[in-house]
């Protein structure tokens, strides 16, 4: 059945084969090794225990993946989270990003986590209009942050208020939400 669903350890060989060519072709993942199946399935276990890991599947193969992970790690940050979306080099321009998101941004705020941020490699046209187009608003630049491909990359930043309120708890974890 094609959708989102919540991504399985299954799933750890596609997300690692879609993640590889986004490490070796591009700035846009500072990667510089494509992780493997096993490195995948161990992060997203790691993710899973506070965040949601989605996975856009057509029914025969996986699209895309978003999930949300730890902003920093000190504890007055615990509200925060930060964002991730990858869609296959084939399935661009065809809204599974836009689904993965939503999806992903409703249960986080469903969690209790106030703002969302995410970090575009710049330039990156596309990246910027999906997450502008998801209610991501620039907020900064670290310029020279990270280098690959013999250049110092530059590190956009974008937020997203989920919560317009005061916490009245801590976030909840993902696997207590989702059983």
């Amino acid at each position: 059945m094609a959708g989102i669903r919540v991504a399985t350890e299954a799933d750890a060989e596609a997300i690692a084969a879609m993640l590889a060519p986004y490490v070796t072709e591009t700035a846009i993942s500072f990667e510089e090794t494509p992780p493997t199946p096993a490195e995948t399935a161990a992060k997203m276990a790691a993710i899973l225990e506070l965040y949601p890991y989605l996975v856009f599947d057509d029914g025969k193969n996986l699209l895309g993946y978003a999930y949300g992970s730890q902003h920093r790690p000190r504890p007055a940050y615990r509200w925060s989270v930060e964002t991730t979306v990858y869609v296959d080099g084939s399935a661009h321009r065809q809204g599974i990003g836009r689904a993965l998101y939503a999806e992903l941004l409703e249960l986080l705020t469903r969690q209790g986590f106030h703002s969302a941020f995410a970090g575009i490699v710049l330039p990156n046209e596309k990246s910027v209009g999906l997450h502008e187009a998801m209610g991501f608003r620039y907020i900064g630049t670290f310029s020279d942050i990270g280098f690959k491909f013999g250049e110092f990359q530059h590190l956009g930043w974008w937020q997203r208020t989920l919560s317009p309120d005061r916490p009245v708890r801590n976030p909840i974890s993902f696997q207590s939400f989702a059983t």
